[in-house]
């Protein structure tokens, strides 16, 4: 992934480059980490999986009492003015809203302006080369706050988790709590056992991915049962097959878990049949043709 760290951003009600851009550090989302974000997935120029994002955007700004200061007809003028100044094909696009300024105090401030920082970012979505490759990953505790459920922008605990599998050459770290996966630091995560597509079933302990409910759907097309639930790590070592997901990465095989091999180290089936019809799906809504 390539932040487009000299291209064009918007903050605030404006487009400018992103050596210029400026946030006052009395911003709450500086000082407190008081906001919400969310990434959407570009392809072919066009946003992909945006009914829901929507759904979890408005989620999340509704659950720490934020509005979001445009409607979504002029908020996604916006997006789409950010794909077009950066000329971005393929990739995410990141936006961050905050409450905005104001003097430090813990509760939530009344009146106030939110703050909004928009980028975007390339990245190959369909033909991502760790598909071929898989991923190795570690398991670490997880020790984020309770609400998982809300796209915070408040994400130390994911940076620790990350991290500690960046220090082993691990691609991803899978956190655990009370005995049981939760998520990747930056993924959902999933099984398959017997022709079962195992995964956590939602909860304020994670993240409703916008991947995980379509994954959930295609599984199904492709014969596969649902167990929706808890799950260890020593059920994450011994599948058949095991990968995570999340915006711009469709799905990615695992085939290490803290250097136990997953499958004989080898990718499933079912996991590539799964990404296949999901980048299917990513092509027809983007009209892209190869």
């Amino acid at each position: 992934m390539q932040e487009n760290l000299n291209g064009i951003v918007f903050v605030n009600g404006k487009f400018v480059s992103a050596k210029k851009a400026k946030i006052s550090p009395f911003d709450r989302g500086f000082v407190f980490g008081d906001g919400v974000y969310e990434v959407v997935p570009v392809l072919n120029s066009k946003l992909v999986d945006r009914k829901k994002f929507w759904k979890r955007f408005e989620q999340s700004l509704g659950q720490i009492e934020l509005e979001l200061p445009y409607n979504k007809a002029k908020f996604e003028k916006i997006l789409y003015k950010i794909i077009e100044k950066n000329n971005l094909q393929e990739g995410g696009i990141y936006m961050q809203v905050t409450r905005g300024v104001a003097p430090r105090d813990f509760k939530f401030i009344k009146g106030l302006t939110p703050s909004i920082f928009i980028f975007c970012y390339k990245t190959d979505i369909i033909n991502n080369p760790l598909v071929n490759t898989g991923i190795e990953v570690i398991s670490t505790p997880d020790i984020r706050w309770k609400r998982r459920d809300i796209k915070s922008i408040s994400l130390l605990g994911q940076c620790v988790a990350k991290n500690e599998a960046e220090k082993v050459g691990a691609y991803e770290a899978i956190m655990h709590e009370n005995g049981f996966v939760t998520e990747g630091s930056s993924s959902s995560v999933f099984i398959i056992k017997d022709n079962v597509l195992i995964t956590k079933a939602l909860s304020n302990e994670i993240l409703p991915g916008i991947r995980r409910k379509n994954i959930i759907k295609l599984a199904k097309k492709a014969g596969l049962q649902i167990e929706l639930r808890n799950f260890t790590l020593e059920e994450l070592y011994n599948a058949d097959e095991a990968f995570i997901s999340a915006a711009t990465l469709i799905l990615l095989p695992i085939i290490i878990a803290d250097g136990k091999l997953i499958n004989g180290g080898n990718i499933g089936e079912n996991t590539l049949r799964i990404r296949e019809l999901y980048a299917q799906k990513l092509k027809i809504e983007a009209n892209f043709l190869d």
